[in-house]
């Protein structure tokens, strides 16, 4: 973790390969005179009677030197999957009295998180900054952060902090023919020291109205112009570079993780889009996967499922493990979604709810008032069981015990 290149191994028949990427961007890098220290590599041999997983989560924990936790464990609710942008201060307010009355008493409080929707530039298929302030909907960012306390949660927000409308030097911006005009506003260039500046600025802004969980979103996909799942053995594109081509993209992803984390102070960090062997120890929090959905169970299952099973070893040793959020919606078959919840509420992980009061009957309320209470206490780590046979595993080994779900739709 910490790394100065972007780091990955790859597993074949002919044995075990890393790859050290060590360009700026999509161009090699010029480090002059200095030297680079590409990565330390460890090792760590198996011992005798543990499982698969427990010698995965006894390597991480070898690999973070300082990794931060959350003080408590992490749980409440997240609009996202089920307002997709579509909200406004008295939705999140009634949110926020719904996750509230759900959850256990006691201090540590369920969090309310404002997914994308609220910045004054959002609309038309635009969701960037500038993040100074709320739109039409969102009149008072700091007055909606107070209300939220008043009800009993603790207010967080979402950013993503390179892409904007805001005016800023041309220097601060990358081409717009980057990756053939893939994005048509301005995403800046986090080489510039003056882009750090106006980073941290806005994470300083957000806690100062008083919210206390920043999720940061897209950065990797800002500055590589792909999806990780499109990255293969590449992560860019060839032939374009950041105006400092003296560090590599690892050591300039750093510097902005750092900055989001000198901004954000104490307020808690859930990266989102970020990259894991360079965030730990910079967040508290971290969105592992791909989006779940409140629309489409198959992607909840495909992506959720896989992530929560595959990186729980980093849980504890990097950060909290975020495997997105349970949807509660019309949309979701409830004998479906309620296992993904129970399965998150039980893992031992953050939990996230997006859920739709349309679609909160009894049912729902009951499996939501035992879910937040599960997931406010301290518990042991889950396990996956048949996670080298299966990318979505069914069967855990929970609070000691065996359980097995069924995760598909027919």
């Amino acid at each position: 973790t910490g790394a100065g290149a972007l780091c990955h191994w790859q597993v074949d028949g002919e044995g075990i390969t890393l790859v050290l990427d060590v360009r700026s961007g999509g161009t090699g890098v010029l480090l002059g005179a200095r030297t680079l220290v590409a990565a330390d590599v460890l090792k760590r041999p198996g011992e005798p009677g543990e499982s698969p997983f427990q010698a995965a989560r006894a390597l991480c924990r070898m690999l973070c030197e300082r990794p931060r936790m959350p003080a408590q464990p992490v749980y409440g609710g997240n609009n996202w999957y089920y307002a997709y942008g579509s909200s406004s201060h008295q939705q999140i307010l009634a949110d926020a009295e719904l996750i509230a009355s759900l959850s256990p008493r006691g201090d540590n409080r369920p969090f309310m998180v404002i997914d994308d929707g609220w910045q004054t530039a959002h609309g038309e298929g635009f969701n960037g900054g500038p993040w100074d302030a709320g739109n039409q909907k969102f009149p008072d960012m700091a007055g909606l952060a107070r209300g939220m306390k008043e009800l009993g949660t603790r207010p967080g927000i979402w950013v993503r902090p390179l892409f904007t409308r805001q005016d800023v030097p041309q220097a601060w911006r990358f081409p717009a023919d980057r990756f053939g005009g893939l994005f048509r506003d301005t995403i800046l260039d986090p080489s510039v020291p003056e882009v750090l500046d106006l980073v941290a600025a806005d994470m300083r802004r957000l806690t100062d109205w008083g919210y206390e969980l920043i999720k940061h979103d897209y950065t990797t996909y800002d500055l590589c112009g792909i999806w990780g799942f499109q990255m293969a053995d590449r992560m860019t594109a060839d032939g374009w570079c950041f105006a400092d081509r003296g560090r590599t993209t690892a050591e300039i992803i750093l510097a902005l993780y750092r900055a989001i984390r000198g901004g954000a102070g104490d307020t808690l960090v859930l990266g989102c889009n970020t990259i894991g062997h360079l965030a730990a120890g910079l967040v508290e929090l971290q969105r592992t996967g791909d989006d779940t959905s409140g629309r489409e169970w198959e992607r909840t299952r495909k992506m959720g499922v896989n992530t929560l099973a595959f990186r729980m070893p980093q849980h504890g040793a990097f950060f909290a493990v975020d495997a997105d959020c349970a949807a509660i919606t019309q949309q979701i078959p409830w004998h479906l979604g309620r296992q993904w919840l129970d399965v998150l509420a039980r893992s031992g992980t953050p939990l996230f709810v997006s859920a739709d009061a349309q679609a909160i009957g009894p049912q729902q309320r009951e499996a939501l008032r035992e879910a937040f209470t599960a997931a406010a206490g301290a518990q042991e780590l889950a396990e996956p069981l048949d996670w080298l046979d299966s990318t979505c595993p069914r069967k855990w080994r929970i609070n000691g015990r065996q359980q097995q779900y069924v995760w598909s739709e027919r």
